[in-house]
C-alpha cells in the first residue's frame, strides 16, 4: 500500500512581519524535507498553500525551489486550492506549479443542477478525489451535492472546508459547516481550512504548517502535519518545533506601564524566542498609547528575543475622553473597546485583528487589484471564511 504526508494551510506570505514570514517558510521547508526523509509515496496539500491567489514573486521563487526538491526525489504531490489561493477565474499560481510538473491539482468534477460528480486521479493503488475551498463558505452548499465517480482502490477525498466535528471541538462557534454524514464514504478524508489538529474516524485536519496569528501561536505553539500509512491504517500528527514561544500575560494598572512591563520581561529567558506579550487589566488614569512599545521592543531585542508580538485587546480603560491631544490611533482603540462592551457578541474578539489587517501596506510593484484581494484575504482569514 502507501505512506503519505498530509499538510494544509501553509499560508505562505500570510504574515506581514518579515521575521514571522521567514519562520512560516522555514516550517514549510521542514515538512518538505520530512517528505524526503520519510520516503513517502506521495504528498497531499489540502488547500491554502499560499495566502493569496497571487503571491509576491520572491515567495514564488522560494516555493518553486522546494517543490523541485520533491520532484527530484521522485515524490508526486497532489493538491487542491483553499479559500485563500482559490480564484473564481481558476487562474492562480497553483496552475503554474502544475504546468511546471511539480504537482497535480486533483480538482476534477462534472456539475449538473442537482449533483456534482468528482472524477478520480489515480496513483498506483490509490484513488484521489478533490474539491476546492471557496470564499465565504460558498463550498458548503456544493459539498452537499457531491458524489464520487466509482473507481477501485484506496479512496482519498481532499476538501478545504469546515466539518461539524471541527465546529464542536471549537465550542460550537457560529460557523457554517458540512455534516460528515452527508459526505461520500472514503478511506481517508484529507481536510484543510480550520487550523486545528483533529482526527474523527477517517476525517483528518493536520493543523496549519505554521500558526497564522497571535492566538494560534499561544494555543498551538508550533505548526504540524500528518503522516499516514494505508497499510497499518495509522495517522500520526507531527509537530514542527521551529522556535520556542515565551507567552507573557500581564495584568497592569496605572503608573509607569512601560517600566513595569520591562521589569516583568527582565525575569524571563527570552533568548531566541518569539515573545507573545498579552496585556490585561483596566487603566484608571492612563491610556494604552502611554505604553512605549518601541522601548519594549528594543529591550527584548537586547535580551536576544527573535521577535515580539503584542496584544492589548483585554486592556480596558475606564472611560473614553475625546481630547484633541489624543492620538487618532488611540481614539480608534478606545471606541472599539467601548463598542465591544456595549454590544456583547462572540465576534467582538476579532474586531482588533480586523482593524489591524487594514494596516497592510501595498508592496512595490503590486497592482491595486492584487492589493485589494490580499487585503480581503487577510480579513477572511481572521473570520475563518
Amino acid at each position: 500500500m502507501a505512506k503519505f504526508i498530509h499538510m494544509s494551510d501553509v499560508h505562505l506570505g500570510g504574515w506581514k512581519q518579515q521575521p514571522m514570514q521567514d519562520l512560516n517558510f522555514k516550517s514549510f521547508q521542514k515538512v518538505m524535507q520530512a517528505c524526503i526523509d520519510e520516503k513517502v509515496d506521495f504528498v497531499l496539500i489540502a488547500g491554502d498553500l499560499f495566502d493569496t491567489a497571487y503571491p509576491p514573486i520572491e515567495i514564488l521563487k522560494e516555493t518553486f525551489a522546494e517543490f523541485r526538491k520533491l520532484k527530484d526525489a521522485g515524490i508526486p504531490c497532489f493538491l487542491i486550492s483553499g479559500s485563500h489561493d482559490y480564484s473564481v477565474s481558476g487562474k492562480t499560481f497553483l496552475e503554474v506549479l502544475e504546468k511546471s510538473g511539480f504537482c497535480k491539482n486533483v480538482t476534477d468534477f462534472e456539475e449538473t443542477e442537482n449533483e456534482i460528480i468528482l472524477n478520480p486521479t489515480f496513483h498506483k493503488e490509490v484513488v484521489i478525489y478533490g474539491f476546492p475551498g471557496k470564499k465565504s463558505s460558498l463550498d458548503i452548499k456544493d459539498l452537499r451535492k457531491i458524489k464520487l465517480r466509482e473507481a477501485k482502490g484506496y479512496k482519498i477525498l481532499m476538501l478545504h472546508t469546515t466539518i461539524d466535528k471541527a465546529v464542536e471541538s471549537l465550542g460550537n462557534l457560529p460557523i457554517e459547516y458540512i455534516e460528515t454524514d452527508s459526505l461520500p464514504e472514503t478511506d481517508y478524508c484529507a481536510l484543510g481550512h480550520i487550523h486545528i489538529r483533529l482526527k474523527h474516524k477517517n476525517f483528518v485536519y493536520p493543523g496549519p504548517v505554521f500558526p497564522n496569528n497571535f492566538a494560534e501561536l499561544e494555543i498551538l505553539k508550533h505548526g504540524s502535519f500528518v503522516i499516514a500509512d494505508t497499510k497499518s491504517n495509522s495517522v500520526k500528527h507531527v509537530e514542527i518545533p521551529i522556535m520556542e514561544i515565551e507567552s507573557v500575560v500581564l495584568v497592569v494598572k496605572d503608573g509607569d506601564l512601560t517600566e513595569k512591563i520591562i521589569s516583568e520581561l527582565e525575569k524571563k529567558n527570552l533568548k531566541d524566542k518569539i515573545v507573545l506579550l498579552r496585556l490585561k487589566g483596566e487603566l484608571q488614569n492612563s491610556k494604552t498609547s502611554d505604553i512605549k512599545f518601541s522601548q519594549i521592543e528594543d529591550f527584548v531585542k537586547r535580551k536576544g528575543a527573535y521577535f515580539l508580538l503584542k496584544n492589548t485587546h483585554d486592556l480596558k480603560t475606564r472611560e473614553i475622553e475625546f481630547k484633541t491631544e489624543i492620538e487618532t490611533e488611540n481614539i480608534e482603540e478606545e471606541i472599539i473597546k467601548a463598542y465591544s462592551g456595549q454590544n456583547i457578541s462572540g465576534f467582538n474578539s476579532v474586531i482588533p485583528y480586523l482593524m489591524n489587517s487594514l494596516s497592510i501596506e501595498k508592496q512595490e510593484g503590486e497592482t491595486s487589484e492584487s492589493f485589494s484581494r490580499r487585503l480581503l484575504g487577510e480579513s477572511r482569514k481572521i473570520l475563518n471564511f
